[in-house]
């Protein structure tokens, strides 16, 4: 079997297509595990892996510990709000605690881009990000890719998917941009010109602005919400303008003259960047992106492992 040619998830850059491709495979024999009775394989068994949160979660966090328990690993729950941290420690110092605990893996999340890089560097533990600041969530990424080919097809080549929202305070938006590039997508980013970085065409990402356009060029459309809580300054006028002019309705995909697929990595602000109605629809595979987290994080975590015993069998 291929094996994961990194030491650590630390985002989709660092990746290739093969990794990607690796993954998906992994999370297919993953997903049929999901659907038996008992929902349970013995394959983390003995590896030991640390859930630090430096940031609120409820979908990532739950959605690794549920991959965890799945895979029979043992998992130890960190959250800032309630730690040492709160009183100066350093991040170095507060994992190297933990991993003196002898701890084989870490999931985190952090608002400093660059963190998990930086823990990489320092400690002897495999790291994956589970955000890092207006960074990288390459988890989310992978997920996103894997729902939209249970929809489209394995092979995504030349497939048209559009991100809407808030790409500049978005790290899901960056993760997917590489993603979908490296699977042969054709991407682009729709949104005010406030909301859109500069660097979008440098990655061959295309920018437009009217999401009726985008709604018609794509087959299918991630729409992401507006992240108040990491602007520091207003980007929009408010959020009803916002809604008026880059707002989906379930009546504006069925006036389409194709299907296309609806999709968002929540949480969502209902009546602001997707109408209720949209996303109750059948046009939207919310829901299944949920499902396919798991899927997709236990794929994650056993290709880390496997990938560690290795090294380890081999030092």
């Amino acid at each position: 079997m291929p094996v994961f040619s990194q030491d650590h998830l630390l985002g989709i850059k660092h990746i290739s297509r093969d990794d990607i491709e690796l993954i998906f495979k992994t999370a297919d024999s993953f997903k049929e595990v999901l659907q038996r009775p008992i929902k349970r394989t013995p394959s983390l068994t003995g590896i030991t892996i640390a859930n630090l949160f430096f940031e609120n979660s409820t979908r990532t966090r739950i959605s690794f510990e549920l991959a965890e328990k799945r895979l029979s690993a043992d998992t130890v729950n960190f959250s800032a709000a309630s730690s040492s941290v709160k009183k100066g420690e350093t991040l170095l110092d507060t994992v190297n605690n933990i991993l003196a605990m002898k701890v084989d893996m870490v999931v985190m999340r952090h608002p400093a881009p660059g963190a998990h890089t930086f823990l990489a560097q320092h400690i002897d533990a495999s790291i994956i990000n589970a955000g890092d600041g207006t960074h990288e969530h390459p988890t989310q990424a992978l997920l996103d890719a894997y729902s939209i080919r249970e929809q489209l097809g394995e092979n995504l080549e030349g497939k048209r998917i559009a991100i809407a929202g808030d790409i500049m305070h978005s790290r899901v938006a960056l993760s997917n941009f590489f993603c979908l590039k490296k699977l042969g997508c054709e991407v682009m980013a729709v949104g005010p010109p406030t909301l859109l970085p500069k660097y979008l065409t440098k990655l061959g990402v295309q920018v437009e602005h009217d999401i009726q356009k985008a709604l018609q060029w794509c087959d299918v459309m991630n729409v992401l919400r507006i992240q108040l809580e990491r602007q520091d300054t207003k980007f929009i006028p408010s959020l009803r303008e916002y809604s008026k002019y880059y707002g989906i309705s379930k009546a504006m995909l069925d006036q389409l003259d194709k299907e296309i697929v609806l999709m968002h990595p929540g949480p969502i602000n209902r009546g602001v960047e997707l109408m209720s109605d949209a996303v109750d629809s059948h046009h939207s595979i919310i829901l299944d992106q949920v499902q396919n987290g798991v899927a997709t994080r236990m794929a994650v975590l056993y290709l880390l492992a496997e990938r560690r015993k290795s090294r380890v069998g081999t030092a």
